[in-house]
């Protein structure tokens, strides 16, 4: 089975950003939560840069969810 990583990266950008908003919360209280700027967090909501397991367990986190949660959609 052949992985984009560059669509994969959007899903869960997308992922992110569905969760957060079924939250309430913007982007700048996720990035908050993560102790990461604003800006890189618009980028990660956007799919512009490859993330670390670091920075998805740290929004997984603050969003108290799982990392199968975050990636099991895509």
């Amino acid at each position: 089975m052949d992985m984009d990583y560059k669509i994969q990266i959007l899903l869960i950008a997308r992922r992110i950003k569905e969760l957060r908003k079924q939250q309430g919360l913007t982007v700048q209280e996720l990035a908050y939560r993560c102790d990461i700027e604003r800006s890189n967090m618009s980028r990660i909501e956007a799919g512009r840069t490859n993330l670390t397991i670091k920075t998805m367990c740290l929004i997984c986190n603050a969003l108290h969810i799982s990392l199968k949660e975050l990636v099991s959609a895509t």
